[in-house]
């Protein structure tokens, strides 16, 4: 089957070809490619591939900035949808975010739960899974990290590097999420025929805090940072942003893993293979 994949070079479209199954011709898009604030040129993308399966891993994913480019975020995270569903008969993947959720909930997020995003970015978002169909696949997820990719891990490793301490926020809560779980999750939906609604993160909790402190002692442990500095917790209220953020976003994966029938990997490990790519990056 021939996978258009959107996004194609960023951390879970990278993350897709490397976990891809055998039989599947794959299509990847980088936005250099294919801009994907113009609906023209996505349509005449499409049919010029002809896919059987696309999986939009593209986005507009810069939460703060954002509220104060609402059009770009808008035309990327859903005129673009919009227009990949016009022009595509056959399933869409596409992948969403927590971020669509208000973080008042005393749970973990299920995929039908009522969405109140806080921001402009989680607004883009909900409004790009208004256009899906019935016979679409959505995927949502949380706090995405890669090795080689812009995500916090990789911040937090070189803020470690450059000061003498880090203040990291630890009243918001949800999980870590490994791109490559992420994408072999996917697939594996992919493979199933599912369609509707799905919820993917590694299994645990954490603040932003939490993922902080390990990242800083898997990182010590490998020798991949040569000192250990102080983590100050800090409330939101001390670390103003220009986005607002769900202060809860915990993720419910367990339709996913009910379905796929794939067992759990902790956050923890997944953040020691990646560190250890990341090492192996140099």
């Amino acid at each position: 089957m021939k996978v258009l994949i959107t996004g194609a070079t960023g951390q879970l479209g990278r993350a897709l070809i490397t976990t891809a199954p055998p039989e599947a011709e794959l299509v990847p898009v980088s936005a250099e490619q294919c801009d994907l604030t113009d609906s023209d040129a996505i349509s005449r993308m499409v049919g010029d591939v002809e896919p059987g399966l696309i999986i939009n891993a593209a986005a507009y994913t810069a939460v703060d900035q954002a509220e104060s480019d609402e059009e770009t975020a808008r035309r990327v995270n859903a005129d673009a949808v919009a227009a990949l569903v016009a022009a595509h008969s056959g399933k869409l993947v596409h992948v969403s975010t927590d971020f669509v959720f208000g973080g008042d909930s005393s749970r973990a997020y299920r995929p039908d739960d009522t969405r109140s995003p806080l921001s402009v970015y989680g607004r883009t978002k909900a409004a790009g899974e208004d256009h899906l169909r019935d016979t679409d696949l959505l995927v949502r997820t949380s706090w995405l990290y890669a090795a080689g990719g812009m995500n916090f891990v990789r911040t937090m490793l070189r803020l470690m590097t450059e000061k003498d301490e880090v203040r990291v926020v630890a009243d918001q809560i949800g999980a870590p999420t490994w791109a490559a779980g992420l994408a072999k999750t996917i697939w594996g939906l992919v493979n199933a025929e599912a369609t509707g609604t799905f919820h993917h993160s590694d299994t645990g909790v954490a603040s932003w805090y939490d993922f902080a402190v390990a990242i800083q002692e898997e990182a010590r442990a490998i020798g991949l940072l040569g000192k250990s500095v102080p983590i100050i917790p800090v409330s939101t209220q001390d670390y103003p942003t220009a986005a607002r953020r769900p202060a809860f976003s915990l993720l419910d994966s367990s339709k996913t893993r009910t379905l796929l029938d794939d067992g759990h990997t902790h956050w923890r490990m997944n953040l020691w293979h990646m560190l250890r790519a990341e090492k192996e990056l140099g």
